[in-house]
């Protein structure tokens, strides 16, 4: 096969997301738990935060799309970023988990705002422009689902690292000082992921060159706005994030105090793990003889019904285990092939534009992205404020309860089958995207 790469560089490429889930999985499945219940900040603050904070790194996204579109090295447009911002990645994980306790309330509000802010600033700058590598690293659709395959189960594997082994690192290192012993393991952790990112660099190659753009940064996003694809991925990565960062934003809420027992955390993020790295594998076999989108469609809907049905599901644990499993692997697949249809994206406004923008194609998205976060992250705040949550509380009232038991499984389950009905408007399947390429060869 023409475009077909190696093993290695598929290995390596997924070596970027892995080095990024160090981090974001954390942000994403502990934070709101870790502000609220052992810092002590207030949940409406925190979703507020939260809020703020991601919306102004997602302004801030498209700008970094359109100078990477813009850069010009010996080592291509993006995989510069990889070498450049590892370590100011890296060192923005450790400072995020490092609230000093000697702080008063105001001192940790300021302090967790100023290090989050900066943790996703980092986040940005260095992951639109490995998103981007994506879809210049190989034109062919079977090797941009192997490739995404590789990349999202390797990062499902940095997720789980992260999150099992800071509990047991930070205890080991630490001892007693468990300050001391959080920023050691993240500091491990962290390092870990500074090296990833630079293997990613030295590993890859970008295959599709493209000039510098040099072109009206305000007239690429209109052009960009225009592409009615790019309008459907945006609604797609909405909703997909939501139904990520709400559901593991109240997953620890939802075994504390639904549960009973903290203890059956790592039971259910054990089980979420090994259904995304079944997801990332189970996306790469159904295409080989499915068209993605029908996947795509498949997948929402059997997400979103079993995460419903979740609400429903007698209070047994093997059965809530189960079901987060197989709803876990589902999403999972959805979100592999969205991340294929930003690079189609791309290719299509290209065929269609005469302009290839795979940076601001890309930082939009991810802007996108983040106010899905930002959002997501504020309705579990607000949510839980609103309820009359009290942290620590042996029993919640019975409205906050019903309110973690619903960000758990309805709420989520809604916004996937949303993402099913969204699907009608997005015509870049298989054979059209094979049509396309076929005309800019011949071009």
């Amino acid at each position: 096969m023409k475009d077909k790469i190696t093993l290695k560089e598929k290995i390596s490429y997924g070596l970027g997301d892995m080095a990024s889930h160090i981090g974001l999985d954390n942000v994403i499945i502990f934070l709101t738990f870790y502000y609220t219940d052992v810092v002590g900040l207030p949940a409406a603050f925190v979703g507020t935060m939260f809020l703020l904070a991601r919306s102004i790194d997602a302004i801030i996204d498209p700008a970094m799309g359109y100078l990477a579109d813009n850069t010009q090295t010996k080592w291509g447009k993006f995989r510069p970023y990889l070498l450049w911002l590892a370590l100011p990645f890296g060192i923005s994980c450790l400072l995020t988990y490092a609230v000093p306790e000697s702080l008063s309330m105001t001192g940790k509000m300021i302090f967790a705002s100023i290090t989050y802010s900066f943790m996703m600033l980092m986040y940005t700058a260095i992951n639109i422009p490995y998103c981007s590598m994506g879809a210049v690293i190989t034109a062919n659709n079977e090797q941009r689902i192997s490739l995404q395959s590789f990349r999202f189960f390797l990062a499902t594997l940095g997720g789980a690292m992260s999150t099992f082994l800071m509990m047991p690192l930070a205890t080991w290192l630490g001892g007693d000082d468990k300050l001391l012993g959080y920023r050691l393991a993240m500091g491990i952790m962290a390092g870990l992921a500074v090296v990833m990112f630079w293997i990613c660099f030295a590993n890859t190659r970008e295959r599709i060159k493209a000039a510098p753009t040099h072109s009206n940064y305000l007239q690429d996003l209109k052009d960009l706005f225009a592409n009615d694809q790019w309008r459907v991925v945006a609604l797609l990565v909405l909703t997909n994030i939501g139904f990520g960062v709400i559901r593991l934003g109240a997953m620890m809420y939802y075994v504390t105090y639904y549960l009973g027992s903290a203890s059956w955390f790592m039971w259910l993020l054990g089980a979420h793990i090994a259904g995304k790295a079944a997801g990332s594998a189970l996306a790469k076999q159904l295409t080989r003889k499915y068209n993605k989108v029908h996947i795509f469609g498949v997948c929402s809907v059997l997400a979103g019904v079993l995460s419903i049905a979740l609400f429903f599901a007698p209070k047994l644990v093997i059965v809530l285990v189960a079901m987060t499993f197989i709803i876990s692997t589902f999403y999972q697949c959805t979100t592999t092939l969205m991340w294929v249809m930003m690079a189609d994206v791309a290719d299509y406004g290209e065929w269609k534009q005469g302009k290839r923008m795979d940076g601001v194609v890309f930082s939009t998205l991810l802007a996108v992205l983040k106010l899905g976060m930002a959002i997501s992250g504020a309705i579990v705040g607000w949510s839980l404020g609103l309820s009359g949550y009290v942290a620590h509380a042996e029993v919640q009232n019975s409205t906050a309860l019903y309110c973690i038991i619903s960000l758990f499984t309805i709420i989520p389950g809604i916004l996937s089958l949303c993402a099913f009905s969204m699907l009608r408007w997005y015509k870049l399947d298989d054979s059209t995207m094979h049509e396309i390429n076929l005309a800019k060869q011949n071009a």
